[in-house]
């Protein structure tokens, strides 16, 4: 249909075009997607067999919708992306303030404009991009925010009585009329409030005031909430629950492959960066890691979460704390180290909410700590696991490192401002690291081998065999018992 021809009612019925209310648009071309094959919510990953068919079945029903989980689990983005479920362009009167249909008009003014015209009523076109409308939910939005309220201004201006219901200034949710209507953290919203959303939930029309006036307003709506509101800020009054046809619970990602896909997607990441900046595989695993390892972690409040926005701003950082250095030694390309990721702590500690013992840490001592969790949990997958308690006469892969690190008495540092060569020659002079790269990982590209190097290092201090101090310019590596007979 070529919208730009039809511009009059009449136009539109000679071209035989045909309403429908949003929740069957949004069914039909769902219908159409799965039929066809075509993915329903591009870019959303880790949710195929879980939140996506869900929400595909309360879109099927008909069914306003709740989205319920922890903060950075895309449940705005969820409902962004039910904008490519509507028909490109929709008709509505033109001048109307709330997108009248103009087979059904529900507004005085476009009901007027039509007896008055009929057939020459002019047509506008909507454009689904523009059937999106958001409200976060706080402590101050009023009715009159969200539904509408009298107007004396208008009153003033069109020289009408207040009991006319022409002064009246509609809301959010009325100009939100054939549109998806998103309240982010519905619980945040005063409870006399939610008491408003009943009518327009269960029969479709508002009331304003003391007005006779009901519109029986065509919306789909989306709520998100995360389920710590509950019981710290506020909660979803019952009666309004039970009007809510579909509620779906989201979640984190599962594993650290889904993991990277989002942080990949979503991190901006200049064209220097990704162009300069070697990441080895096991960098980005690693990074990964340390979100995992903070959902986990006993100093941070789980019920709170932790966002997959940590794993986003801690790539865009680790990559600076590379090209920063980079710039500073004057290297046009640089490989990631692991002592970069030191950079990342200022991602970790604002995106945390820490438990009392947290707090004892400090955050700056919690979020470090968390690298070397992660550390340890990814070493078995690449080589033999480090026993705690062995026989004195039992030998392992890394007695010869230990030995090496022992005859070092002044310790070992990794400076953070090191060039590049600086660096390697340093990794290089530890001789039995690369016996063990060589043994166990022996595919390993040259350049990605200092980053592993230092991979094991980390490593061995975790698993008690050797000792590491961070200092202002670096971190330091020691033998932790040769450092004990030196002191003697």
């Amino acid at each position: 249909m070529k919208i730009d021809t039809i511009k009059t009612l009449g136009d539109l019925k000679k071209a035989g075009y045909q309403t429908k209310p949003i929740k069957d648009e949004l069914r039909d071309n769902l219908i159409t997607k799965i039929k066809s094959r075509e993915t329903t919510f591009e870019g959303v990953h880790g949710y195929e067999n879980t939140v996506i068919p869900e929400l595909e079945r309360a879109i099927l029903s008909r069914h306003n919708i709740n989205l319920l989980g922890l903060r950075g689990q895309a449940k705005t983005r969820l409902a962004r992306l039910m904008l490519n479920l509507l028909d490109e362009y929709i008709p509505y009167v033109e001048g109307s303030e709330i997108n009248d249909d103009p087979f059904q008009p529900i507004s005085r003014f476009a009901t007027e404009l039509i007896t008055k015209k009929g057939n020459e009523t002019p047509i506008a076109w909507l454009h689904r991009s523009e059937r999106f409308a958001e409200k976060l939910a706080t402590p101050d939005v009023t009715v009159a925010d969200i539904i509408g309220d009298v107007d004396p201004i208008k009153a003033a201006n069109l020289k009408l009585s207040y009991a006319d219901d022409r002064v009246i200034h509609y809301g959010m949710i009325p100009r939100a009329n054939r549109c998806i209507f998103v309240i982010n953290e519905l619980p945040d919203l005063q409870a006399r409030i939610q008491v408003a959303l009943f009518n327009i939930l269960q029969e479709g029309d508002i009331q304003i005031r003391g007005f006779k006036l009901r519109l029986p307003l065509d919306v789909q709506f989306i709520f998100t909430a995360n389920p710590e509101d509950y019981t710290n800020r506020g909660s979803i009054v019952t009666p309004l629950k039970d009007r809510i046809g579909s509620q779906i619970l989201t979640h984190y990602p599962v594993d650290i492959e889904t993991a990277r896909l989002i942080t990949n997607q979503e991190a901006k990441l200049v064209e220097r960066q990704k162009e300069n900046i070697i990441v080895p595989d096991l960098a980005r695993d690693l990074l990964e890691q340390i979100v995992f390892e903070a959902r986990e972690s006993e100093f941070i409040d789980a019920k709170s979460g932790v966002s997959a926005r940590l794993s986003i701003t801690a790539l865009e950082n680790l990559l600076s704390t590379a090209e920063r250095r980079s710039l500073k030694a004057g290297d046009d390309q640089t490989m990631l180290r692991l002592s970069d990721f030191v950079g990342v702590i200022p991602s970790i500690t604002g995106k945390v909410e820490l438990v009392y013992e947290g707090e004892q840490e400090g955050a700056a001592v919690v979020a470090f700590n968390l690298i070397g969790e992660a550390v340890k949990s990814l070493f078995p997958e690449f080589f033999p696991t480090i026993e705690k308690l062995k026989k004195e006469e039992d030998e392992t892969p890394y007695d010869d490192i230990i030995s090496w690190f022992f005859n070092q008495q002044d310790g070992f540092e990794i400076l953070d401002d090191l060039r590049d060569k600086e660096y390697k020659a340093l990794l290089d002079a530890i001789s039995p690291l690369d016996d063990l790269l060589g043994q166990y990982q022996p595919n390993l590209k040259k350049e990605e081998s200092y980053f592993v190097k230092e991979f094991v290092l980390w490593a061995l201090v975790e698993f008690k065999q050797l000792s590491k101090y961070r200092f202002t310019e670096g971190i330091q590596f020691k033998d932790p018992y040769g450092s004990f007979i030196s002191g003697i």
